[in-house]
């Protein structure tokens, strides 16, 4: 089933609005037309009736009967469409104009004001009848009025077709300005459209210029400049992301070969292959960290790193740890302090990595002699872990990327670290979300802190 355009449908629906309201107007002109004959009749008669009471009574004139019957036809003779006729209890004709027509058969409590309407001869009448008494006489007489309004109807009736004719016609050029101010009123959409269908890897810098779009688009034209910058930035990102991995593959992979190369160019001692074989494991090592981070980080990205959240004391995590890095400290003179407890929700196995990937960071680039603190304590209902150093302060435009995957802040540390390839903080920063949690960092006064906040374990 073909699918109805957006213009199709506005312009139905401003042709059946158009339409709706020439009808109302119609009907609402018909029944006024209408109501306004039946008033100027009804006034028409009850004048002629208060004549003819005037004339019967003697106010007008003689009291004779045969005065009364010329008064009665100088007043009503002039009038073709009206006819009249007088006549006694009995039934008997006292007056009655040479037009006059037999009238419908009317109960005895009628009024005078009431007024019918009745077919008879192909022709409209409408009637009112009223006593009226005969000077000097005691017997009242019923006079009839009768106004033949089939000259009226006939207008009425020409009237309505020529709404209805107007009506449709009405339709028609409604449908047709109706189609075309949808389209002229669509033209941004199909700007937008055709935004959309240009878009290439090559061409996410472009942007639906603000200036022409309406009111009631601008939410749609900006929430789609947005995205088109979130791609932007992701197709970068991604871009980056496949050259730092070539690149950090490239490094160990040329080591392999070229001592692999060596090691085959002449026949050497058991002991060289020895050697060699140590030296393209530590490259391999490398190779499997790099790969098994990044495996890690995918499966994040899409949701697959689920946390298995139980009660952890955070400060037994971070001495576990102080015990296990405690070797490497003494090598350079550092000292591992703690201080504070907390109690968190969250996977012990994923907080264990998440605090070790930053105290090797911290041990790294800490100066010998000095002291590395961890400081947990209780913020509202989240638990902060901060892991504090002195040391080089990092400059304000790394900070925002330092979770980024392969950044590094020296560039010249991308060549020859064999043993980290830059995707600790991004594991990290992996492991904090799956928990629901933030990390940030701060760095000044020639201390660099990396702060984990984390949900509290509720209390019992």
């Amino acid at each position: 089933m073909k699918r109805v355009s957006l213009t199709f449908r506005l312009s139905m629906m401003f042709v059946c609005a158009v339409v709706a309201v020439l009808v109302v107007a119609g009907f609402t002109f018909d029944a006024f037309s209408r109501h306004h004959f039946k008033a100027l009749d009804r006034q028409a008669m009850t004048e002629k009736l208060e004549s003819i009471r005037q004339i019967m009574d003697g106010e007008a004139g003689s009291a004779a009967p045969s005065e009364v019957v010329l008064q009665l036809q100088a007043l009503l003779g002039a009038h073709q469409e009206l006819s009249a006729s007088i006549t006694t209890m009995g039934g008997k004709a006292f007056f009655a104009t040479p037009n006059a027509v037999g009238h419908p058969a009317t109960s005895s409590g009628d009024l005078g004001n009431d007024m019918w309407e009745w077919t008879a001869g192909g022709h409209v009448y409408r009637g009112m009848k009223a006593q009226v008494h005969l000077a000097n006489e005691t017997e009242p007489l019923t006079a009839w009025l009768n106004l033949d309004i089939t000259s009226h109807m006939h207008f009425v009736e020409k009237l309505r077709w020529w709404l209805v004719i107007g009506l449709a016609i009405s339709a028609l050029i409604s449908a047709g300005l109706g189609w075309l101010v949808a389209r002229s009123g669509l033209k941004p959409v199909a700007q937008v459209t055709q935004v959309a269908a240009s878009m290439s890897a090559g061409s996410l810098k472009e942007r639906i210029p603000m200036d022409s779009v309406p009111r009631e688009l601008e939410l749609l034209v900006t929430a789609f400049n947005a995205m088109l910058g979130r791609l932007e930035e992701s197709f970068a990102r991604l871009s980056n992301f496949s050259a730092d991995i070539a690149h950090e593959l490239r490094t160990p992979i040329s080591n392999l070969r070229t001592h692999t190369e060596v090691i085959l160019t002449k026949k050497r001692a058991p002991e060289d292959y020895e050697e060699n074989l140590y030296s393209n494991l530590e490259d391999l090592n490398r190779l499997s960290n790099i790969i098994d981070g990044m495996l890690f980080l995918a499966k994040s990205d899409n949701g697959l790193v689920l946390a298995a959240k139980a009660k952890v004391e955070l400060r037994s995590v971070v001495e576990k740890l102080f015990e296990y890095y405690q070797l490497l400290a003494d090598d350079t003179g550092l000292k591992l302090q703690v201080t504070g407890h907390g109690t968190v929700y969250g996977d012990v196995t994923m907080l264990d990595r998440m605090i070790s990937n930053l105290l090797s960071n911290a041990l790294r680039y800490t100066p010998p002699d000095s002291t590395i603190s961890v400081k947990i304590e209780r913020l509202g209902k989240t638990i902060s872990l901060s892991v504090e150093n002195p040391g080089g302060e990092i400059a304000e435009e790394h900070l925002a990327r330092l979770f980024d995957r392969f950044y590094r802040i020296d560039p010249a540390r991308r060549e020859g670290a064999t043993n980290h390839a830059g995707l600790g903080l991004a594991i990290v920063k992996s492991l904090v979300e799956a928990h629901d949690g933030s990390v940030a960092c701060v760095s000044r006064d020639g201390y660099t802190t990396f702060t984990i906040s984390l949900p509290e374990w509720p209390a019992d």
